[in-house]
């Protein structure tokens, strides 16, 4: 097969398009073959040698999100059969004509959704049902504040929250990006280049969850404007993870502050993710309440030009590649 491998940690230019081996699928694993996969941040800081725990990542195949086929099996695995076609959450690899993954990681395909369409959502639907609905514990008419509105998470998160009876601000980087959100849902969706999210939402009363992939300078502000029994998810910290704040607002407040990282976490938690997100998010998407929102496609050779978009910030939504 070919598939595209980290020469050595650093800059887009280290990804490389070489034939290799088609990985066989052990037991409680299905073999996928892969119409199209995903693009993430998780994907940049593997590349540059930056993902926390990542280890060597030269030879290694990212790609955390895949679309495509069920073409064989290991043993124990009941579920699937060859044809069927599946979404899949891994742990890296996706960026390849052939993937294999834990038969617990896949989703079926939801109904009237092309492979890269599916592509793009098990790590951003995974991502947000953990940390906004299990985490952060959002409730119908509780407000969530999503930093990033216009990423790939952002986009899937302000549809959630809103189909689920939550009221969503979010932040963003230019009028164009704040318009798109908007018509996602996001009220206000905050330019953050021209606004101070914080003076905006202090005066419409605060918020009660947020999602935050900044960090950093961030904090502060972020404590601030949670109001009473409030929640702070990090999924990331884009600015930096030092910073500072009153542990004793904290405290008298009884805020939350917590986070997550999915790629270490187990076999098992994320086969119980997905059985909780095909539960509660599949029908969303299934009925087009939540809908999947791709900025560009590019082809898996052009792995590289897919880095450097999403370094880039001007997308809305996920840049997928395509296999085959």
């Amino acid at each position: 097969m070919n598939a595209i491998e980290i020469r050595r940690p650093g800059g887009p230019e280290v990804l490389n398009l070489r034939p290799q081996p088609a990985p066989r699928p052990a037991a409680h694993e299905v073999l996928i073959q892969v119409a199209a996969a995903g693009v993430n941040r998780p994907d940049v800081l593997l590349r540059q040698g930056k993902y926390r725990g990542s280890g060597d990542v030269t030879g290694l195949i990212p790609g955390l999100e895949v679309a495509g086929t069920v073409v064989g099996s290991g043993p124990g695995v009941t579920r699937w059969r060859p044809g069927d076609a599946v979404c899949a959450l891994l742990s890296q690899g996706g960026y390849a004509e052939y993937v294999t993954v834990d038969a617990g990681h896949c989703l079926p395909i939801p109904a009237g959704l092309t492979p890269v369409e599916a592509a793009s959502l098990p790590e951003t639907a995974f991502t947000v049902w953990h940390n906004v609905f299990q985490r952060g514990q959002l409730q119908p008419g509780e407000r969530l504040l999503v930093h990033g509105g216009s990423s790939g998470i952002g986009v899937l998160a302000v549809q959630l929250a809103r189909a689920l009876g939550s009221p969503v601000a979010a932040t963003v980087g230019s009028a164009g990006k704040a318009a798109a959100v908007q018509a996602l849902g996001a009220d206000p969706a905050i330019n953050y280049r021209t606004e101070d999210f914080e003076a905006v939402l202090q005066a419409s009363g605060g918020v009660d969850v947020i999602l935050d992939m900044i960090g950093g300078p961030y904090t502060p502000k972020n404590l601030r404007l949670l109001r009473d029994d409030g929640r702070l998810v990090f999924i990331n910290a884009m600015q930096g993870g030092p910073a500072e704040f009153n542990a004793l607002e904290v405290m008298s407040r009884r805020l939350t502050i917590t986070g997550s990282t999915l790629r270490p976490r187990s076999a098992e938690f994320k086969a119980a993710l997905a059985r909780a997100v095909e539960e509660h998010v599949w029908p969303l998407v299934a009925a087009g309440t939540v809908r999947p929102v791709v900025h560009a496609t590019l082809p898996l050779a052009q792995a590289r030009e897919a880095h450097e978009l999403l370094e880039s910030s001007t997308h809305i939504g996920k840049v997928v590649l395509t296999v085959g």
